[in-house]
């Protein structure tokens, strides 16, 4: 139930750092006190749109087929993985520039007296990470990286926005062992590692329906030295997408998948430092 309780942790940390800009943003001033109820309309928006997204899912998934089941658990899945990876390259690139972006946006419609339009910034922004979430957490599921009763998945995503209030709480402190910048920084290795295992999932169930072909199985055996099914093998497995017998062609697609992330990463940090070079070349 791990990897449920990060996935909610994180996208809650993520979705009450966009509220927190804009509720600290909207207090500076009377106008913006004025504003307060049309932000938590705009929370709750986002939020009901996510739950139907769920809905979505589910009903989706009841319509089908075993075989149709099988098909669409495998595509949520690696369409997780590449929402993850999504997610991961556009924080890098926008990170630096979110809390401008947000308070721009919601200046222009408080300029405005556009409440609709400031519900409207609130909603899409709390909807995104809400829909990231479900996306995330059905293809985790789907990928057959977490199994367990319906009550012990809901007490997974208690426990993983009670860990999101009480990092907020703690972040919002400042300090030097924990900041903002080293939160993201060490959450988005564990989502690429996370990512990694929806794509290892997503490929098990592509080879279980004979679509790709797997080249060699096993590669090799290191069972006797990390077991995938308890310990430190099961974390690996869970996080990481170890595989104690690989087929050659997981072991290929899952190293092709590191050196794209690389490669889009160092993109992404070419990108965010453009514009900064360019106002001190100005200067």
């Amino acid at each position: 139930m791990e990897q449920i309780a990060f996935i909610v942790w994180r996208e809650s940390v993520e979705a009450l750092l966009v509220v927190g800009i804009l509720y600290a943003w909207l207090r500076q001033s009377s106008d913006g006190r004025r504003g307060l109820p049309w932000l938590w309309g705009g929370v709750a928006a986002g939020l009901a749109l996510a739950v139907a997204l769920a809905l979505v899912l589910l009903g989706v998934a009841s319509w089908l087929s075993s075989d149709g089941q099988e098909w669409f658990q495998t595509g949520m899945a690696l369409v997780a993985c590449g929402l993850v990876v999504q997610m991961v390259i556009w924080m890098r690139h926008h990170g630096r520039t979110l809390k401008k972006q947000l308070e721009g946006g919601a200046q222009t419609q408080v300029g405005s007296d556009n409440w609709w339009g400031l519900l409207i910034l609130v909603m899409c922004a709390v909807a995104r990470e809400g829909s990231e979430a479900v996306v995330f957490l059905y293809g985790t599921i789907s990928a057959g990286d977490a199994t367990g009763s319906v009550w012990r998945l809901a007490l997974a995503g208690v426990l993983g926005f009670a860990a999101a209030l009480a990092t907020f709480g703690i972040l919002q402190l400042g300090g030097r062992i924990i900041t903002w910048r080293r939160f993201f920084k060490l959450t988005e290795i564990l989502l690429l590692l996370l990512a990694s295992s929806l794509l290892v999932g997503g490929l098990d169930h592509l080879i279980s329906l004979g679509v790709l072909p797997t080249l060699m199985d096993p590669v090799w055996d290191s069972s006797w030295l990390l077991d995938a099914n308890k310990g430190l093998g099961s974390v690996l497995a869970h996080f990481a997408g170890y595989r104690a017998y690989p087929a050659l062609s997981q072991l290929l697609i899952w190293i092709g998948y590191w050196v794209a992330v690389y490669y889009l990463l160092k993109r992404a940090d070419v990108r965010a430092q453009g514009p900064s070079r360019l106002s001190a070349a100005a200067v």
